[in-house]
């Protein structure tokens, strides 16, 4: 049986969010982060708005995913967009976890 990969969305007050937009926010998380799936046991999306209704730069993505046999990793990625904050945080996750996994095959000689 395979486990599933299982990616929490959590929103502030600030953040306008429904079902159907969670649903979207955790699909892009789950195509980015699929060849990773088998090795991670939880993902968390952070969305917030760090300036309120001041505008600018303003929202915020803490992603945070847990791989088996590894420490948390988390990063963080600021936009004008929601989306392209989790767009931005996914890229440098994938990265933290290629350097991760990649350590830890090296540090097995394989």
């Amino acid at each position: 049986m395979e486990a599933a990969l299982f990616v929490q969305i959590k929103t502030d007050n600030q953040i306008k969010s429904d079902a159907e937009a969670n649903a979207r926010l955790e699909e892009r998380v789950r195509d980015k982060l699929k060849r990773y799936e088998q090795r991670l046991s939880h993902v968390e999306v952070h969305v917030s708005d760090a300036n309120g209704g001041k505008g600018g730069t303003d929202k915020r993505v803490s992603l945070e995913v847990r791989p088996a046999g590894h420490a948390p990793i988390a990063v963080h990625a600021d936009a004008h967009r929601v989306e392209t904050a989790v767009t931005a945080a996914v890229h440098k996750i994938e990265r933290a976890l290629a350097h991760a996994i990649g350590k830890q095959k090296d540090s097995k000689g394989h």
